[in-house]
């Protein structure tokens, strides 16, 4: 069993509050995340929440998504991973795929690509033009060192340590993820109004 982990404690300190709730394309920003995770081929996904648990449910739609709470999500993202694979293990999965709730044009493609790729490597990552980047799948093996993990680096140090192996997702998705309201403006289209002819033409320009 291949289980999802979707990382949405944070307090978005840098956004300044409210992070998972913000709007973009008429939904809050987690539940892009939420949408892309139950559209992969996983076969159960948690969703780690933290700050602003309770205004996060009643506004988000989980899309299948279990909420796992995390207590100690000030504590930094090791955190809140460390609640997400207790809540896999479980579970039973054999492998989780995590993924950031800030990461809204996360592709469930490029989860798949992960998924298809599992071999004798213990962790792979997605990557974008070589740069790795996010989701990340780690093999039930390592979940006994993510418990060892501290602070706001998440798994990195077992990823290091275990030389995580690239997955292309250059084609799937963009691993960009929000982290201030000016990046989040970057993923809004605007919209500019000109008359021509005695009519309006909309221009839709990214």
């Amino acid at each position: 069993m291949i289980a999802g982990i979707v990382l949405a404690a944070g307090g978005g300190r840098r956004f300044g509050g409210h992070k998972q709730l913000a709007e973009l394309d008429g939904r809050p920003l987690l539940e892009h995340a939420l949408r892309a995770m139950a559209a992969a081929p996983l076969d159960r996904v948690f969703v780690v929440l933290g700050a602003d648990a309770a205004e996060v449910q009643r506004q988000v739609d989980p899309h299948g998504a279990e909420p796992v709470f995390c207590d100690g999500w000030e504590d930094g993202m090791s955190t809140s991973l460390r609640t997400g694979v207790d809540a896999a293990d479980a579970a039973g999965a054999d492998a989780v795929v995590i993924a950031l709730g800030d990461q809204p044009r996360l592709s469930p493609r490029a989860v798949g690509r992960l998924i298809d790729a599992r071999g004798e490597a213990a962790a792979l990552r997605a990557s974008y033009g070589g740069i790795a980047g996010h989701p990340v799948l780690l093999e039930r093996k390592l979940f006994s060192l993510v418990r060892e993990l501290h602070g706001d680096d998440g798994a990195r140090a077992v990823l290091v340590a275990y030389r995580a192996r690239k997955v292309a997702c250059d084609d799937l998705g963009s691993p960009f993820d929000v982290d201030t309201p000016a990046d989040l403006a970057r993923l809004r289209p605007f919209l500019f109004r000109v008359r021509t002819a005695g009519r309006r033409l909309s221009i839709l320009r990214r």
